[in-house]
């Protein structure tokens, strides 16, 4: 049996959960998020508790039964607390600033690039190189701070660009000093 499939998810106080076959629909503070899931699960509620459960031991049945779980605790911890992603700006002049609800980056080419953040997301920055990236859909997060992150990934020599916070990047020597060949 899957580890992660068989764990229950616990419904805080403030949060509506409405199961009609293989819809699952959540509310909460934060926002609503709902998903089909695929026909090989079946979530039951029993007062504050959900359970994700297979409806046969096949294969595929077998690797739905965790991830479903994770899908559906994810959408009630984004509802109830919301999610964030933090992105880190290194580089000389490298910089980025919130106009409206738009992030605006300098990123060394010759124009600003402008970023629509999708709904539900919200961008704050922190001393011109911190963005932080907020929302209640965890997808949404993800793949909004991969796109920024596309803008300039970090380059291996010096490291500039944009990281994830705390992403190592890997270092390349670069060329000596020495004197060409004769």
């Amino acid at each position: 049996m899957s580890r992660i499939g068989k764990r229950p998810i616990t419904v805080p106080a403030k949060v509506e959960v409405s199961i009609d076959g293989t819809k699952v629909l959540v509310k909460g503070p934060k926002g609503e998020l709902s998903r089909d899931l695929p026909p090989h699960v079946i979530v039951s509620k029993e007062g504050e508790i959900l359970q994700v459960n297979r409806r046969d031991e096949s294969r595929t049945s077998r690797q739905m039964h965790g991830l479903c779980r994770t899908l559906v605790a994810n959408m009630v911890e984004g509802v109830s607390k919301g999610f964030q992603r933090r992105l880190e700006i290194q580089g000389v002049g490298y910089r980025a600033q919130v106009q409206g609800r738009n992030l605006v980056l300098n990123m060394g080419y010759s124009h600003q690039v402008q970023i629509v953040p999708p709904e539900g997301i919200q961008f704050a920055v922190e001393n011109n190189t911190n963005v932080i990236i907020s929302g209640y859909d965890k997808e949404v997060v993800g793949n909004t701070a991969a796109k920024i992150r596309a803008v300039r990934p970090p380059e291996p020599y010096k490291g500039k660009g944009i990281r994830y916070a705390g992403e190592m990047v890997r270092r390349k020597a670069g060329k000596t000093g020495g004197k060409g060949k004769k």
